[in-house]
């Protein structure tokens, strides 16, 4: 049970994806229960992904009730927002009482609308067929109460699948919950994850926050099956500019990121190096604050924006670049952050230099694999002489492609494998 899935794009909708597409190979049948697309609302679409749809899976898609076409029309946006609103730029008196009544009417979420109609399908297709298990992953974490209705009121065998945390999410304070809606909030939270008959999560420092929800947790319940990448994406060659260093970044960027301290040390790497083209380059969507920050490091000119783009697309801006170039929120408890971006970036096998946490856990990530380095929010100096000594390399041999990175375990393929040991177990 999935709310993201295609035509739904983003990072989101990879995870679920990727397992009912391997799932099958280890002899396990899913059904898929999701939101219709026409009713939904998905900040982003990518159609490409529909053709990574084995034929043999049924989906089965409801109806809704939510309230973004509400907040449309009183906003004047037309986009769908971002789970932490990081799309909607700076924010009017009629957003921020958005924000306020969706941390306090729509608990956990807006998307809860859905439920009652994904439960009522679970309920017909449990008549129609052997069910063994339920799988419901989030976020929207609603999703996950259509789980525990279906544990207490059927006896269904129940993991719960969490890609990010929930009353620990980075932007959760922004959302301006009363103290009532802070205890409901973690009240739906803990009865999850004590009900639940296994969780998985993406990170070691997730299971960490979960685990202080509850003293009743068992914490061998608790699995650790972070994003990956599928093998079948990285059919292109990689094709570094010859004429062009070419640092990229894909996926959303916002000033919580904090990357100011990389962006002035590639404005003093660029002006000691005049003989050198440089290219920042970004495939997703990019906060006005962001774009400020760059003209304030005085690096426009060298600087381009690529709207969304299908994931297929965006795979070959990755080939096709020297360096990649990732960032971490700097926020409380983001030493567990691992999105599907960092696996994917490790399958290019281009070096990535990450702005974030020293000794989270994709700091350790891409120390096991000698994928790149992880530089603090601050280490200006030390970016600064990284930038310089690979520009040094690059005048030598224009392809830094790394020679070998042991990124294997991470495939989607391995990761769905551990999945259907627990959905059999």
């Amino acid at each position: 049970m999935t709310y993201y899935w295609p035509p739904s794009g983003g990072a989101g909708v990879q995870r679920c994806l990727k397992f009912v597409k391997h799932l099958p190979e280890f002899g396990i049948t899913p059904t898929v229960i999701t939101v219709d697309e026409k009713q939904g609302s998905y900040p982003i679409l990518d159609h490409s992904l529909e053709g990574e749809i084995p034929a043999s899976v049924q989906v089965i898609k409801t109806s809704t009730r939510e309230p973004f076409e509400f907040y449309k029309k009183i906003t004047g946006k037309k986009d769908i927002p971002f789970g932490g609103f990081a799309n909607t730029g700076k924010e009017n008196w009629k957003q921020k009482l958005f924000k306020f009544l969706r941390g306090n009417l729509f608990i956990p979420d807006p998307r809860i609308g859905w439920n009652r109609y994904a439960l009522d399908a679970a309920v017909k297709v449990m008549k129609r067929k052997d069910l063994k298990a339920v799988v419901t992953s989030s976020p929207p974490h609603s999703t996950q109460l259509i789980g525990l209705k279906l544990k207490q009121k059927h006896g269904l065998r129940w993991i719960a699948d969490m890609r990010d945390p929930w009353t620990d999410i980075y932007y959760y304070q922004d959302l301006n919950h009363t103290a009532l809606a802070q205890k409901l909030d973690a009240k739906y939270e803990r009865e999850v994850l004590e009900n639940a008959d296994e969780v998985i999560v993406v990170s070691d420092d997730m299971k960490r926050l979960f685990l202080k929800k509850s003293a009743a947790l068992n914490p061998n319940k608790i699995h650790v099956i972070p994003n990956g990448y599928d093998e079948a994406d990285f059919i292109h060659p990689s094709t570094p500019s010859s004429e062009e260093f070419i640092i990229t970044y894909t996926g959303t960027l916002t000033e919580a990121y904090n990357v100011v301290g990389f962006f002035q040390a590639l404005c003093d790497t660029v002006t000691r190096n005049p003989f050198i083209r440089y290219k920042l380059q970004f495939v997703g969507k990019v906060s006005e604050g962001i774009k400020k920050q760059i003209e304030a490091a005085s690096l426009p000119l060298i600087t381009e924006y690529i709207d969304f783009v299908p994931h297929d697309e965006s795979i070959k801006y990755l080939m096709a670049s020297t360096v990649l170039l990732m960032a971490i929120p700097d926020v409380p408890n983001n030493f567990g952050i691992l999105t599907g971006k960092l696996f994917e970036y490790l399958a290019a096998n281009k070096p990535i230099i990450c702005i974030g946490p020293i000794h989270g856990d994709a700091d350790r990530i891409i120390d096991e694999c000698g994928a790149g380095r992880v530089f603090h929010y601050s280490g200006y100096e030390l970016m600064t002489d990284h930038l310089m000594q690979m520009s040094k390399t690059w005048q030598i041999n224009t392809n830094l492609d790394l020679p070998f990175i042991n990124y294997t375990q991470y495939s989607r393929r391995s990761l769905t494998e551990k999945l259907s040991k627990l959905l059999v177990s």
